[in-house]
């Protein structure tokens, strides 16, 4: 007459495994979405939300020299029932922001900047160089919500295939053969 006993453990071992598969994003602590992009998001007033902002993982994978341009990624959320508009884009360390300001933002919608067939902005002629992971200010100016000053983080280097193989160093996997 154990079985019962048995049969429910077993179904509490089964849905909590399963739960720990699903979809939903882990979020610690700190805030850090657990597998989330490494972009930066703000809120900019009630309704906007700028979300993973970053510059492009540089060209040359080593970092932006001073004077290069630095392709601005990012989404911009809008949960609103009105329209807004990016008007400006100010960074601290570029000499101007280029790319296609003004950007309609619609209401209940989303845009994404730097992604195919969507808007794009450039922070032109940095000032100073930059590295992965390093950041610079960037302030975005929507003609009703306001204002948001956002550190913006270089974009850390693109996984590869090679990243995926976790046997050990140089291909390595520890047994004895």
């Amino acid at each position: 007459m154990r079985r019962r006993p048995v049969l429910v453990s077993l179904a509490a071992v089964g849905v909590l495994t399963l739960s720990a598969c699903s979809d939903e994003a882990q979020t610690r602590p700190s805030g850090e979405v657990v597998g989330g992009n490494a972009g930066v998001d703000e809120r900019v007033g009630d309704d906007l939300t700028v979300a993973d902002v970053e510059l492009e993982f540089p060209d040359d994978g080593e970092g932006y020299a001073k004077g290069d341009d630095a392709d601005l990624y990012l989404a911009i959320t809008n949960s609103g029932p009105a329209d807004d508009t990016l008007v400006e884009v100010r960074a601290a360390e570029a000499d101007s922001v280029g790319g296609d300001l003004p950007i309609d933002v619609p209401a209940d919608d989303n845009v994404y900047v730097g992604a195919e067939g969507g808007p794009e902005l450039v922070l032109e002629d940095l000032q100073t160089a930059l590295r992965s992971s390093q950041s610079t200010e960037v302030t975005f100016v929507f003609e009703n919500a306001g204002e948001v000053t956002v550190e913006v983080p270089v974009a850390a280097s693109p996984r590869t295939d090679s990243d995926e193989d976790f046997s050990g160093v140089d291909g390595e996997t520890g047994s004895e053969g």
